[in-house]
C-alpha cells in the first residue's frame, strides 16, 4: 500500500468502502496532503486548482471526527452560493451512507420555518450560506458548543468585505479550541492574511498543478468582435455539435438582456444568477445537466463551485476581470480526462489582454473565425468551385 492510499485506509471503515465502491484508487494531491493535517486537528489554509478533489478533502476528515451517536451539530461548512451548499450536501450524503451521520443545508432565501425543522432532526453537520447560518445561531437554534470543525469552501468568495464580518461572528460563536479549515482554487494574497487572521497557525497547503488527475486537453482559441456583435457568435457556438456550453457573463442586467434575445432568436438557454428563487435555479441547472438546452448563461456569482460534468466549452461572453476568474471560469471544461474548449469572444482592447493572460499561464490561444457552421483558422480561403 502507497503511502497516498494510506491516507483513506487511516479513516473510519464506512469511508473506506464508500471510497471502493466510488472506484477511486489514488487520493488526488490535495487530499494526500490535507486529509492527514485535518485528522490531526491543525487549521489549515488550501489552494488547489479547479477540479482536484477539494470538497472530499475536507469532507472525509469531517466525516470522520463526528460522533453520530451525539445529537448536536459538529462541523459547519459555509459556502458563497446555494449551488455549492446544495452540491456539498449531495456529496455529504453520498459518503455518510451507513454511518448514520446526518447533514443538512440552511440557505438564505429558503423558508425559515421549514429550515428550522430541519434542526429538529439533530443534523451533525450544517451546511450553508454564512448570512442565514448566523441568523440561526443568533436566534439560538443553531448551537455552536459542540462544534469542532468550520470549514470555508471557497474562501476567496467568503473573505470578502460583504461576508468578512458575519465569517468572523460564526466562527467566534464556536468555543475555541475549534478548527477551521479554508479551501479555494485560487489565494490571493489578502484572503490568506485575512484566513491567518481566522485560523490558529494553519498549515498552508499549496498544489499548483496535480500530476495525478489525467488532465483533458482544452483548446484555448477566441474570436474578434465588437460587444453588440457577441451575440452572433453566441448563436452559432450554440449550434456546434452536442455543445453544452457555459457561458460568463458579468452581471445580471447583461445577463438577463442576452438571454431574452437570443430566446427570441428561438435559441434554448438557461439562465442561472443570484436574484433567481431557488426553484428557478435549481431547474435551469437541472435542463442544462440533462442535455434539454445546449448553454447556460451565468454570472461568475451562480456559477462559483457549480460542477456539472461533461461542460463541453466556457464561453468568456464578456472578458474575465482578471487572470484568476479566466483560470476560475475555464476550469469548468476538461475536467478528468476529458477533452473541452474556452472561448473568448473579444474587442481588441480585449484581445491584447487575452494575449498577457496567455503568456503568464504559459499557454497557447488561438485566433479563429466562423465558416457556417465550422469553426476554421482565419487565414483559411474558402473557394466556391465545386
Amino acid at each position: 500500500m502507497t503511502e497516498n492510499q494510506k491516507v483513506i485506509k487511516d479513516l473510519k471503515p464506512f469511508i473506506g468502502q464508500i471510497w471502493e465502491k466510488a472506484g477511486f484508487s489514488t487520493p488526488t494531491t490535495i487530499q494526500s496532503y490535507a486529509i492527514p493535517a485535518i485528522v490531526e486537528n491543525k487549521d489549515v489554509i488550501a489552494q488547489s486548482p479547479t477540479g482536484t478533489g477539494k470538497t472530499l478533502a475536507y469532507l472525509l476528515p469531517a466525516l470522520n471526527k463526528i460522533d453520530p451517536e451525539q445529537k448536536s451539530v459538529q462541523a459547519v461548512i459555509l459556502a458563497s452560493s446555494q449551488e455549492l451548499v446544495m452540491q456539498i450536501l449531495n456529496e455529504l450524503q453520498k459518503w455518510s451512507e451507513g454511518s448514520g451521520i446526518r447533514g443538512a443545508s440552511f440557505i438564505g432565501g429558503a423558508n425559515v420555518k421549514r429550515q428550522l425543522e430541519k434542526l429538529k432532526k439533530h443534523p451533525h453537520i450544517a451546511v450553508g450560506t454564512p448570512g442565514r447560518i448566523l441568523e440561526l445561531i443568533k436566534q439560538k437554534k443553531l448551537k455552536m458548543h459542540e462544534v469542532k470543525t468550520v470549514v470555508l469552501d471557497e474562501g476567496d468568495q467568503l473573505l470578502v468585505p460583504e461576508h468578512i464580518s458575519t465569517i468572523k461572528e460564526i466562527i467566534k460563536s464556536t468555543l475555541s479550541d475549534r478548527q477551521v479549515v479554508l479551501f479555494s482554487a485560487t489565494l490571493p494574497e489578502q484572503t490568506v492574511n485575512m484566513a491567518k487572521e481566522l485560523t490558529n497557525d494553519a498549515e498552508i497547503i499549496t498544489v499548483e498543478k496535480d500530476e495525478t488527475i489525467v488532465a483533458g486537453k482544452v483548446d484555448h482559441i477566441y474570436f474578434m468582435s465588437e460587444q453588440r456583435d457577441k451575440i452572433r457568435l453566441i448563436e452559432k457556438i450554440s449550434r456546434l455539435d452536442k455543445v453544452k456550453g457555459l457561458v460568463f457573463v458579468k452581471d445580471i442586467g447583461s445577463l438577463t438582456v442576452l438571454v431574452e434575445k437570443l430566446q427570441y432568436n428561438q435559441i434554448k438557454v438557461s439562465p442561472l444568477h443570484s436574484d433567481m428563487n431557488k426553484m428557478d435555479r435549481q431547474k435551469s441547472i437541472r435542463e442544462f445537466r440533462d442535455g434539454k438546452t445546449p448553454m447556460l448563461i451565468a454570472t461568475d456569482v451562480a456559477a462559483r463551485g457549480l460542477d456539472i460534468e461533461g461542460i463541453s466549452h466556457v464561453v468568456h461572453y464578456d472578458f474575465p476581470k482578471d487572470i484568476n476568474q479566466y483560470v476560475h471560469r475555464s476550469g469548468r471544461t476538461g475536467r478528468f480526462g476529458a477533452s473541452g474548449m474556452v472561448i473568448s469572444l473579444v474587442t481588441e482592447r480585449e484581445e491584447r489582454e487575452l494575449k498577457t493572460f496567455a503568456k503568464k499561464l504559459g499557454m497557447d490561444v488561438e485566433m479563429k473565425r466562423f465558416h457556417g457552421e465550422s469553426i476554421v483558422d482565419p487565414h483559411v480561403k474558402f473557394s466556391g468551385k465545386r
